[in-house]
């Protein structure tokens, strides 16, 4: 009875001892090691916007569609552009005809100085030259302007990447500089985790990365580029006087604040589907000797 007795303490005891140390770990997983669940994905959105005002004749492209760097997304009508241009080149033609008549009567006056011509008329043929020359070369920025103008009615795209919230249609009328739809970098996809404050210390840049989609499929494998430096501290704004306006209750239960890290993934999936705003898991493995 007395073995018996003995055997059930050692057991219980055994069973306390691994429960404490399971215990341990999990709080230390839990706790202390670098992971959370607050990651998202992201990528760059490019806001595409006319260089040249004028009605949409053409949308070349459809919503969701890839696109190639370079690729037409639509076309503006030309027509005005078209004219002011003609208009540029024969501004541009006619400075070219003044400055030969300038450079002529010129060359004129210049062998006949101190003879039959005054030495100031031939300083103001040459002055006229001069300035000839610089109305022929404001004629042809001038004509290179209007030809910009009139290529940026062909809205290219400026990378790779995917068409998003596409609500442009022919006939509206193009601002220049408002976005009419917008492009995602497909090169720029990036994961961004959100860690507590207290597990940032564990962080360093370099460190692998785990991350894994709440929409499943296979880990996605990257590492630690950088830690955001600051965050909006929501308890103290400006106030009217320009001064600090700090919250004057205090909670008892103070959460951690969250920190972003952002996390490069060293290759981007070409099977799975991978979209900006997703949420995922990441887990950063520090070094073994930190």
């Amino acid at each position: 009875m007395n073995f018996r007795s003995g055997l059930q303490a050692s057991l219980t005891l055994a069973l306390l001892l691994v429960a404490l140390f399971l215990g341990s770990r999990l709080w230390h997983q839990s706790l202390l090691s670098p992971w959370t669940r607050d990651g998202r994905i992201q990528a760059d959105v490019i806001h595409i916007a006319a260089d040249s005002a004028g009605l949409v004749q053409h949308v070349e492209v459809y919503d969701n569609q890839f696109v190639h760097r370079g690729d037409v997304l639509l076309r503006i009508d030309a027509q005005r552009y078209q004219l002011a241009l003609q208009l540029a080149q024969a501004h541009y033609k006619e400075r070219q005809a003044d400055l030969k008549l300038k450079r002529e009567e010129f060359a004129r006056r210049n062998p006949l100085v101190n003879s039959l011509v005054s030495a100031e008329n031939v300083s103001n043929a040459l002055t006229q030259v001069q300035e000839s020359e610089s109305q022929l070369q404001a004629a042809a920025a001038q004509m290179a302007l209007a030809q910009l103008n009139r290529d940026r009615t062909w809205v290219r795209a400026p990378v790779d990447g995917y068409i998003s919230n596409l609500k442009v249609h022919p006939g509206d009328y193009a601002t220049t500089g408002q976005a009419l739809m917008a492009l995602i970098d497909s090169h720029s996809f990036t994961a961004y985790g959100y860690f507590e404050e207290t597990k940032i210390a564990a962080i360093h840049i370099g460190d692998p990365a785990h991350i894994q989609l709440m929409s499943g499929g296979p880990e996605l494998s990257g590492h630690v580029e950088s830690l955001a430096y600051g965050i909006t501290d929501r308890d103290n704004t400006q106030g009217r006087e320009l001064l600090a306006d700090v919250n004057p209750t205090f909670s008892w239960v103070r959460l951690a604040q969250r920190i972003p890290v952002r996390i490069h993934l060293d290759h981007l999936p070409t099977q799975e589907f991978l979209a900006a705003g997703m949420t995922c898991t990441i887990i950063i493995q520090p070094h073994p000797k930190r």
